[in-house]
């Protein structure tokens, strides 16, 4: 792919997660997808990042501005760096108590591709900064106390 059909493909991702439209961003990947997620695991395929977004939509609200798109010259790989603005909606296991509280925080995602589609998918940001946005205090003060 050429660079400018790769920075198209990566836009084309982010207006469908912008809209809610999670069939238009798996129309966007390769069948065998590969999805690293900042402090979590590893999945593979298309079946696992619908439940992945399935999950996402039922436990947070978010939107994704001033997004910036890099390609490689070859066009096979790609890195885009946004802030979040989200409302945590549902208590997600293993993390803070959700109240409907509001964070914004600044991430990056990193993407393979080939024949069209996105075939890596790796996101990363920094989870202290949005713990301290959805606990408080409480929690700033326990991770001072650590360090």
């Amino acid at each position: 792919m050429s660079q400018s059909a790769t920075e198209t493909l990566i836009r084309r991702y982010y207006d469908a997660f912008n809209s809610g439209d999670t069939a238009s961003m798996l129309a966007c990947l390769a069948e065998d997808v590969v999805h690293d997620v900042n402090q979590g695991g590893r999945r593979t395929g298309k079946a696992a990042f619908t439940d992945f977004c399935r999950h996402m939509n039922e436990t947070y609200e978010e939107r994704l501005t001033d997004i910036a798109v890099m390609t490689s010259a070859d066009g096979k790989r790609a890195a885009a760096e946004f802030n979040v603005h989200g409302t945590y909606l549902k208590t997600d296991e293993g993390l803070p108590p959700a109240t409907g509280q509001k964070y914004q925080l600044p991430a990056g995602t990193f993407f393979t591709v080939a024949n069209g589609r996105i075939t890596r998918v790796t996101t990363y940001y920094n989870l202290t900064d949005w713990l301290l946005q959805v606990a408080g205090e409480a929690l700033a003060k326990e991770l001072a106390s650590r360090s």
